[in-house]
């Protein structure tokens, strides 16, 4: 068989295995966008698209009409998102301390310690900050009281004011271990001759961090900062759900909470699907202009 007929198979064959992936991409991505056209219509479940009122640009003008609350939703989108991008070093940080435990079965005692928290439901993590932050003898109200000290009336759940700190310390919490994964695989692909000439030339485990490992990882990091930048708009919606109550909702009703709201508390689909057409719209002008100044500073784009 000839060079270039095993070439043209295994071509093919690996067309086939990466179709079923292609064909999940187009369904569940790319088809659900016909769904943008429900935004011109005052949509009622159940109804064909001939049945419905066409509404032209109503629900977004509706935009403009409720623009002090959408206001209000994007500034607690992005003043998550950019807590988050402040804490983006520390999967890295932690990458890098983990590596420099030479005990093997305590390095992986804390690596696993560290990446369960991934897997745990956030209904699971609400259940376990009520019983932890409760007024009402959570834990550490309790430990307070039998101190003697004094116990607050609101308790941290539905502290307004320390509402954005408290999501974004769960969130480190539940997801370090799991964002870890990355760097300790670039970290593993680090020549260890670089290591053994620093160790040669004096270099204690400090300076064989800053110098050899942090360079290395620089360019991971700087990928998984832009593609982070990029879906600043992304907050989740678990997470914010379950922690939503009425002491704490002008700062946790986010895009994504809001846009569910806007679906199935008040029933009006038509200016979900708008909120959903904004948010999408914004990310991918997020995600090209994000990749164009990856090339412009690493010579390399994203997509």
């Amino acid at each position: 068989m000839s060079a270039g007929r095993v070439g043209k198979k295994r071509s093919f064959t690996l067309f086939l295995a990466a179709l079923p992936f292609v064909i999940f991409v187009l369904m569940f991505s790319y088809v659900p966008l016909f769904g943008w056209i429900y935004s011109f219509f005052n949509y009622k479940p159940a109804l064909r698209l001939d049945q419905m009122n066409f509404v032209g640009f109503d629900n977004f003008a509706k935009l403009y009409s409720d623009r002090h609350t959408v206001l209000q939703v994007m500034k607690n989108t992005l003043a998550m998102s950019f807590l988050n991008l402040l804490t983006a070093p520390l999967p890295m940080i932690g990458a890098i301390l983990l590596n420099e435990i030479k005990n093997g079965k305590f390095r992986k005692f804390i690596q696993t310690a560290t990446t369960l928290p991934n897997f745990i439901s956030w209904i699971v993590v609400f259940s376990l900050s009520y019983a932890m932050f409760s007024t009402s003898g959570g834990f550490v109200y309790t430990i307070m009281k039998q101190l003697g000290l004094e116990i607050p009336v609101i308790g941290l759940m539905g502290n307004a004011d320390w509402a954005w700190i408290f999501q974004l310390l769960l969130g480190i919490w539940k997801t370090l271990g799991w964002s870890m994964i990355i760097y300790i695989a670039a970290i593993a692909g680090i020549d260890g001759e670089l290591y053994e000439a620093a160790r040669i030339d004096g270099a204690n485990r400090f300076r064989l961090a800053v110098h050899i490992t942090l360079p290395n990882l620089a360019p991971t990091f700087f990928v998984l900062l832009l593609l982070q930048i990029s879906n600043l708009l992304n907050n989740g919606f678990d997470q914010y759900f379950v922690f939503y109550n009425s002491l704490v909702s002008e700062k946790l009703n986010v895009l994504d909470y809001y846009v569910y709201s806007a679906a199935f508390r008040t029933n009006d689909y038509s200016y979900a699907t708008v909120l959903g057409m904004l948010k999408s719209i914004i990310s991918l002008i997020l995600l090209f202009s994000v990749n164009r100044l990856s090339k412009k500073l690493r010579g390399q784009s994203l997509v």
